[in-house]
């Protein structure tokens, strides 16, 4: 996918408030945060989406959701808490064409969902 930024930025071909790489995933603020704290975790090979993960994909995504709240604690809001959070394709909200969670906090966040 040599178009999509977030590939780019998982291979470091574009800058990003980097807060946590490995070999799997990369975590990097939003550039337009909805929330006090707002990073991005994605998957460093691209899916379009949560609907293109297959279950021999169900090792990375743990490691993924994993690391969501290992950056939920490292930014401070894991004891307050924080919302976690993908949204797939256009009518759910998404923006960028490449399996992302938002990890969301820092302050009262509104809209509670049940």
């Amino acid at each position: 996918m040599d178009e999509c930024i977030f590939c780019k930025i998982a291979q470091g071909d574009m800058p990003a408030d980097t807060v946590y790489q490995d070999e799997r995933v990369t975590a990097f603020r939003d550039v337009s945060p909805q929330a006090k704290t707002h990073v991005l975790v994605i998957p460093n090979v691209h899916y379009d989406s949560l609907n293109e993960a297959s279950a021999d994909e169900s090792d990375l995504l743990a490691h993924t959701l994993r690391i969501c709240a290992m950056v939920a604690r490292d930014e401070g809001i894991d004891e307050s808490g924080y919302r976690m959070l993908t949204n797939i394709g256009e009518e759910g909200g998404q923006s960028v064409a490449h399996l992302h969670f938002h990890v969301m906090g820092g302050q009262e966040l509104t809209g509670k969902l049940a």
